[in-house]
């Protein structure tokens, strides 16, 4: 059973947006399983995943409760994407636009539409997960997809090629003109530092505004310090060093090739799976 553990993981973080939480879950579930007679299981993998997206909806029932009280923007824990890792499954690592975007919903239509679109769950395989009916089912993942409003944004994986480099390029020289060519006019920048590390408290929308941030952020942190490129959720993303320690992960998502969207996560218990060892 334990080589369903990245699987069980992957479930788990897709539903809260939080990869330690996600592991703390799996842990409890087999701490739970280990309580049945697992000889009147007929399907274990099955029970086990249904048990793990129960648990992981009542966890981010909690989380959601305690956003109140959270200091500034909320963004999922970021996982890299890039080179394998046993801790997940990887290619089953929702995008980070879609896990920003998945936070509007509440945490049943959270998992029944992952369980539709990202695992390709039938209606009558959610129903049975969830212990709900093939029609509620059905109801549930409609309202999700109402209160997204539009999947075209999250389907959008139109990346520049080198994009990155240009935007290092960019702006290392301060050039105002070449940026404003690389970004949308509906542009959104928003930080999560969590109390625990300088971050913007609420999103900054719009080209000027968001210009004028970046700027400013790489002026007076980022220049001097060491950036490295990678893959966040599938999503290019630039890694932050204040010396050894990795201070900032800041992903890019993009709209018919410019950028629509950037996260900045600081909050250090969000960069733990990332810092290297």
């Amino acid at each position: 059973m334990e080589s369903l553990r990245p699987l069980l993981t992957t479930y788990a973080y897709n539903v809260t947006g939080s990869l330690e939480e996600a592991k703390d879950i799996v842990q409890d579930t087999y701490l739970q399983f280990m309580q049945v007679d697992g000889e009147k299981i007929e399907n274990k993998k099955a029970y086990l995943v249904r048990m793990v997206i129960n648990l992981a909806i009542n966890r981010k029932k909690k989380q959601q409760k305690m956003l109140s009280a959270y200091h500034g923007e909320w963004l999922p824990e970021p996982v890299a994407t890039e080179h394998a890792d046993a801790m997940v499954n990887r290619k089953d690592i929702l995008s980070y636009s879609l896990m920003v975007l998945l936070d509007k919903l509440d945490p049943k239509q959270r998992a029944v539409f992952i369980l539709k679109e990202a695992f390709e769950y039938d209606h009558a395989e959610i129903a049975d997960v969830l212990g709900i009916t093939v029609e509620y089912s059905r109801k549930i993942l409609s309202r999700a997809k109402q209160q997204l409003a539009t999947l075209a944004t999250v389907k959008d994986s139109s990346i520049p090629a080198d994009y990155l480099n240009k935007y290092l390029t960019v702006m290392a020289a301060g050039d105002t003109k070449r940026l404003e060519q690389l970004l949308n006019q509906d542009i959104v920048l928003t930080s999560d530092g969590g109390g625990k590390a300088t971050a913007v408290l609420n999103p900054v929308h719009g080209l000027k505004n968001g210009m004028s941030m970046l700027f400013g952020l790489y002026n007076k942190f980022f220049r001097m310090a060491k950036i490295e490129q990678g893959i966040i959720n599938h999503q290019p993303a630039l890694f932050i060093y204040e010396g050894d320690r990795l201070a900032t992960c800041q992903v890019f998502t993009f709209k018919n090739g410019l950028v629509d969207r950037v996260y900045f996560i600081r909050n250090p218990d969000k960069l733990q799976s990332l810092q290297k060892k």
